[in-house]
């Protein structure tokens, strides 16, 4: 099966394209698949590589073949440039025959314009008029993104951590079930259990799991219960806006214990992204200022490193952060400032190809016990990680 599956990034040497190859075991270099041109006019125009003294598969060297597009963000390329290479690249995949379009997008593009000034479907049934003014005259574009993916040939979507319940609706309505919204928290409870990032006592009476607001909830508590510590507890806060980039914070009530029960504890809050670092940085101060814990740290899936968020997040009321490359630039010390200090990233490549393989019944046992590397400054004062995962 492995001969039958093409990988390829939306730039040439994509490290994450290639981390994904790596772990799927593929000797090739992806650069030999493909070839990412572009024209002096500056229009994209790729050429997956064939046999060229080959004429009878003109138009079919891909026959019966599974590409895979890996599309990420990268600083170097607007993120309307990456969507565009990837509609291309499996346009070609399929005019050329190939079989299957898996694209592996990690903070899947335009999901954050997942409304439009109409309702769509039963999802949306108790949007009332004052709601779709709001978005008056824009394009419900997540609608527009899944719809476009489908018309240049992608038969399937995985991307990590999407927190949009409409978006997983309708990419899974017009991708016909073949959408997979991979949660990392089995990736989170490892590291958690594993590596001295907190002190999580003994059954876990030593940890507090927080989330910053109602939507963050359902991830903190599934890397609770995959911690399998019995005496874990889990804390919500409510957020109320205040501003464009102003909030306030307060404890919802169905937390496990109140604000008291943190003093002396280690906390980590989990939220699915962060682009500012406001609602952070408020819930952190609260809990330092209310619950005195001797530690506060945070983790992310998707970490926007725009010079805002490393300024707020270098805040003295966070400890360390845990996040993954889903956004590869993370891995950039330069991109991570001053929080290279107190930064951890867990590369997601062999979790990611782990999930390929098993999706294509394919052995993927070498993956079972290490399925995620640590990437952290040697600033770090944790430096270095546990060895088994170097």
């Amino acid at each position: 099966m492995l001969d039958g599956i093409v990988v390829t990034g939306t730039f040439t040497d994509d490290p994450f394209a290639m981390d994904v190859a790596q772990y799927l075991g593929l000797r090739g270099d992806i650069s030999d698949e493909v070839s990412l041109k572009t024209y002096a006019n500056s229009e994209f125009c790729p050429r997956y590589i064939s046999d060229i003294e080959d004429l009878e598969r003109v138009g079919r060297y891909l026959e019966g073949k599974v590409v895979i597009i890996c599309s990420v963000s990268v600083s170097t390329k607007s993120r309307n440039d990456c969507a565009m290479r990837t509609m291309i690249l499996a346009r070609a995949a399929k005019d050329n025959g190939a079989k299957k379009v898996v694209l592996i997008e990690p903070d899947l593009f335009y999901s954050a314009q997942d409304r439009g000034a109409y309702r769509f479907g039963d999802i949306e049934k108790d949007r009332d008029i004052s709601d779709l003014k709001k978005f008056d005259g824009q394009a419900f574009t997540s609608l527009l993104y899944a719809k476009l993916l489908k018309e240049a040939g992608v038969d399937t979507v995985i991307t990590v951590h999407n927190h949009s319940v409409k978006v997983e609706v309708l990419f899974r309505d017009i991708f016909e079930g073949n959408f997979h919204n991979l949660i990392p928290a089995e990736i989170y409870a490892h590291y958690i259990k594993t590596s001295d990032f907190v002190q999580t006592g003994k059954n876990g009476d030593n940890l507090v799991i927080v989330s910053p607001d109602k939507g963050a909830a359902p991830f903190g508590l599934r890397v609770r219960d995959l911690l399998g510590l019995s005496d874990c507890k889990r804390v919500i806060m409510d957020k109320q806006r205040t501003g464009e980039r102003e909030v306030s914070m307060e404890l919802n009530p169905a937390s496990d214990v109140g604000i008291d029960y943190l003093n002396g504890k280690d906390v980590i809050i989990l939220d699915d992204m962060v682009r500012t670092g406001s609602t952070i940085v408020e819930c952190c101060e609260f809990l330092r200022e209310k619950a005195n814990p001797r530690r506060v740290c945070f983790g992310v899936t998707h970490f926007y490193s725009s010079p805002e968020a490393r300024e707020k997040l270098n805040s003295p009321f966070i400890d360390e952060i845990m996040t993954t490359n889903s956004l590869p630039d993370i891995l950039n010390r330069d991109c991570q400032g001053r929080l290279r200090r107190k930064m951890v990233v867990l590369k997601l490549g062999q979790w990611i190809a782990r999930y390929v393989l098993r999706m294509f019944d394919m052995d993927y046992s070498y993956l079972s016990k290490q399925f995620y590397m640590v990437d952290m400054s040697s600033k770090n004062p944790r430096w270095p990680p546990p060895s088994f995962l170097n």
